[in-house]
């Protein structure tokens, strides 16, 4: 299962990339936003967020006008790895290294094509499990 969320300037794209998952019969819970009317993207983040920690998604999709702020908030819960990625070798490589498990993305800086290619990647791309990596994600999901 998948969470995709949004705010307002992310809307369009995300309706791109859930065509897209619709396609390909990925199941996805939409946590919003569900218009162009302007909305606070920590509460679509957080959305996002809760389906993943409670266990009801594996994965998420998170959309803004760059990404950044998406990521930054859901990248505050321990337990996400929240990664920007704005091309599909970042994509790739955060899920075989970091084992990302929300892909962020900015629908003013990525084009539809593109978004669904990284997403493809994305959800495509297994964690390596080497040791190093687990190792090292382990270290990310630590408390100070």
């Amino acid at each position: 299962m998948l969470a995709i969320g949004c705010d307002q300037a992310g809307f369009v794209l995300k309706e791109e990339i859930k065509k897209y998952l619709e396609e390909k019969g990925v199941e996805y819970k939409d946590c919003g936003t569900w218009s162009e009317d302007a909305v606070d993207y920590p509460v679509y983040a957080k959305a996002v967020v809760k389906e993943i920690l409670s266990g009801n998604a594996d994965r998420g999709i998170l959309i803004c006008g760059t990404g950044i702020g998406m990521s930054m908030t859901a990248n505050r819960y321990k337990g996400i790895r929240a990664a920007l990625c704005g091309d599909c070798f970042s994509a790739e490589a955060t899920r075989l290294h970091n084992d990302a498990n929300i892909l962020c993305m900015g629908a003013r800086v990525t084009g539809p094509g593109l978004a669904v290619k990284i997403t493809e990647t994305f959800l495509n791309t297994p964690f390596s499990g080497a040791e190093r990596h687990a190792r090292r994600v382990h270290l990310i999901d630590e408390e100070l």
